[in-house]
């Protein structure tokens, strides 16, 4: 599999949703890692668009190849991601027979809504995503389930949430909020601190909270040793884009 491959997508529009995401690889100079986000646009705007990240146990090179066979075997189980809970369950299925290492991810299905953005969002083991408000609050996806890869008898719970115009969804990885660093270099960033810096972005569009965000992480951690980091924002735009526009990602 060519490295290629293995590198996160290029992320844009789709069909009036902004989706913009953001990665750091644990080893220095590599570019690919355990972690990794994708898209799968939806062929018409009525239908939803498809978004995860995901963190697969381990590091460097070898979680980065079996992050992109767990990417592939999504790509294969879309046409299910209507139902979150089959989805997964599937998902646990291929890899709990190859023998996978562990995996938690965060599909979110989106599809615009008059000038919003509905979402649906259900968590594998996974930080539940953050909803970031025009108001300035933010507000953590009530969401939660199974790791994949590992048990038998898995469960999730769906949560459906409304954005408004201007508003955010953050998919983020524990290697976020775990980061390490600040003034005595071994302080934990935390999801409060991570709450903190969301809640000044309010109204900013995805592309400027995902900047913002891996700006502030990289300032922290500074030179010292970090877990992959990513992060995906999904947006409802201010414009009032018809849903007919299909804007797709660039090509990889």
């Amino acid at each position: 599999m060519l490295i290629r491959d293995l590198l996160p997508p290029s992320l844009g529009r789709v069909h009036g949703i902004c989706f913009s995401g953001g990665y750091r690889a644990s080893v220095t100079d590599e570019l690919v890692g355990g972690d990794f986000y994708d898209l799968y646009p939806a062929d018409t705007p009525e239908a939803e668009t498809v978004a995860v990240l995901g963190d697969v146990c381990g590091k460097g090179l070898e979680a980065a190849v079996v992050a992109g066979g767990v990417r592939h075997a999504l790509q294969a189980l879309t046409p299910f991601a209507a139902d979150h809970t089959r989805l997964l369950t599937l998902l646990n299925g291929v890899l709990s027979s190859c023998r996978t290492p562990f995996v938690t991810l965060v599909p979110a299905t989106a599809v615009r809504q008059d000038a919003g953005v509905r979402l649906r969002i259900s968590s594998a083991g996974h930080p539940a995503p953050l909803i970031v408000r025009v108001t300035g609050q933010v507000e953590e996806t009530p969401t939660d389930g199974t790791l994949i890869g590992v048990f038998a008898d898995i469960g999730f719970r769906t949560a459906e949430v409304a954005l408004q115009p201007g508003e955010t969804c953050l998919l983020y990885s524990d290697g976020i909020t775990e980061a390490r660093g600040g003034p005595l270099n071994d302080v934990m960033f935390s999801e409060d601190r991570l709450r903190a810096v969301l809640a000044q972005c309010a109204g900013m569009p995805p592309e400027v909270i995902t900047e913002r965000v891996q700006m502030v992480i990289a300032q922290w951690v500074g030179e010292g040793p970090h877990d992959d980091m990513a992060v995906l924002a999904v947006g409802a735009p201010r414009d009032t884009c018809p849903t007919t526009v299909n804007e797709p990602p660039r090509e990889r």
